[in-house]
């Protein structure tokens, strides 16, 4: 008996180049048909990352001003919500292991805006958005933690 090597001799069966090229092919229309949607996605994801920050901040916020009958004042900022302020006002039940591990950066890599006392409440914090400037539209728009939160 003859194995199949030894009946086909010992050259191997390869795919073609036309067959590579339909590969290559299809793969480019898919590529080309689910990158967008992936693409666009990223942006939002984004935007859903700093409102789920901002509830975050906003709820440590809230148990700093259980503790201590008020919230930061814009000098102390959220650095209060890490480590002990000093300054006026001053907490008189800061909690020892704090509020926050640690104060995150918005998904475009810029500082929380806060600011007490607030227009839109008793303290203002918000993201500047993609552009990091205040204004714009779309992605560029500044999120609020008051629309947030509502």
């Amino acid at each position: 008996m003859k194995s199949k090597a030894m009946r086909y001799g010992s050259a191997q069966r390869g795919f073609t180049l036309i067959e590579i090229m339909v590969v290559m092919v299809i793969l480019g229309l898919l590529v080309a048909i689910v990158a967008p949607n992936i693409m666009g996605r990223s942006d939002q994801a984004r935007v859903t990352v700093a409102e789920t920050q901002l509830r975050n901040i906003a709820n440590a916020l809230d148990l700093y001003r259980l503790d201590n009958s008020h919230y930061p004042s814009t000098q102390q900022g959220l650095e209060a919500l890490v480590s002990k302020p000093s300054g006026s006002p001053e907490p008189r039940n800061w909690n020892p292991e704090g509020y926050l591990n640690s104060v995150p950066e918005d998904p475009w890599g810029n500082e929380y805006q806060y600011v007490s006392p607030g227009t839109e409440g008793p303290y203002d914090l918000y993201s500047y958005g993609a552009d990091g400037r205040e204004g714009g539209e779309g992605d560029d728009a500044d999120i609020s933690v008051w629309k947030v939160r509502d």
